[in-house]
């Protein structure tokens, strides 16, 4: 076999189910030198497993059953969800597998295709585990399967949409190996076609710019110009209590407006700063909320919006509520 490695000595440690052994032996090192090691195999025999799919209703079998090692070692309820499997018992893999899927599932498959074969614990197991696939169909039932009393099992058939099956892998509520590693196979070859339900993604908050009369109509009134605020300033308190992010182009430019010196509505500074300013806004918000009464330039922005591919409403009520 290998030459570079001897085997010196092997004690049975334990065969009380299966058999455990300390195994001696000696490796040679790449300066020809030898090392000896002492390992422990527990051997319990070769198995076989089989993911069971249905094309046309985009289902898998699987089962669930108490795990005792799984239970000691972190798994809370010890039941775990997996492919259908068994021990060889001295048949071939095929018709072991065979035998179990009915056993434990209660389908009746006579065609099954292996995909490939695994060590599934090899620093400690001696277990290769040969793995299948093989479509059912409603007509393959021949009996409720949940395994075999005489051998203690107490096996839950599970058939489950392919989707949730992948999103369990996901979520971490399937975390058996080969489950894992046949669920992924049947992916990665397009077996099945998931049937994800479509998920509760939240809808975003939108940065929403009301847009109305400021000076329009008031002959530059003051009071009659903050009452044409107040309305603006009203429909942004509903929008931010629907989740959003209300602005006012005055909220910007007045401000600016101030602080450049102007003395008067209309003034050289006011003209250059107010209505430019919210045309640059619009670079940065998501939809426009026209209210109030004629105003030319908020038709103007509403105009300039639409241009820039950006939504326009009219009322509250037209305007989506973020999640």
């Amino acid at each position: 076999m290998n030459p570079k490695v001897r085997l010196i000595d092997e004690q049975v440690l334990s065969d009380n189910w299966y058999v455990l052994k300390k195994i001696t032996f000696e490796t040679q090192n790449q300066d020809g030198s030898w090392t000896t090691q002492s390992r422990e195999a527990y051997d319990r025999g070769n198995g076989a497993a089989i993911l069971l799919y249905n094309r046309a209703k985009g289902t898998v079998i699987l089962t669930r059953q108490f795990r005792m090692p799984t239970y000691v070692n972190g798994n809370e309820t010890g039941m775990l969800i997996e492919v259908c499997a068994g021990l060889l018992d001295k048949e071939s893999p095929e018709t072991a597998i065979i035998r179990e899927t009915e056993e434990e599932t209660g389908y009746r498959v006579s065609q099954v295709h292996k995909v490939f074969e695994a060590y599934m614990s090899p620093g400690s197991v001696t277990e290769i585990l040969h793995l299948y696939i093989a479509e059912y169909s409603d007509d393959m039932r021949a009996g409720d399967g949940g395994g075999l009393a005489h051998e203690q099992e107490n096996i839950e058939v599970l058939e489950l949409p392919f989707g949730e099956a992948l999103d369990m892998v996901a979520s971490g509520d399937i975390r058996d190996a080969k489950t894992i590693m046949l669920l992924q196979y049947a992916e990665a070859k397009g077996l099945i076609q998931p049937k994800f339900s479509e998920p509760e993604f939240p809808k975003p908050s939108l940065h929403i710019l009301i847009a109305g009369p400021y000076r329009s109509g008031t002959n530059d009134d003051p009071a009659l110009i903050q009452r044409n605020v107040r309305l603006m300033q009203a429909f942004a308190s509903k929008i931010y209590e629907m989740g959003h992010l209300p602005v006012l182009g005055e909220w910007y430019a007045l401000p600016l407006i101030e602080t450049a010196g102007s003395t008067r509505i209309g003034d050289e500074v006011f003209n250059r700063i107010f209505h430019p300013s919210a045309v640059r806004l619009l670079d940065h918000i998501d939809a426009v909320l026209r209210v109030g009464g004629p105003s030319q330039g908020a038709d103007e922005m509403v105009n300039t919006a639409r241009r820039k591919g950006k939504a326009v409403y009219y009322e509250l009520k037209d305007i989506p509520p973020a999640r």
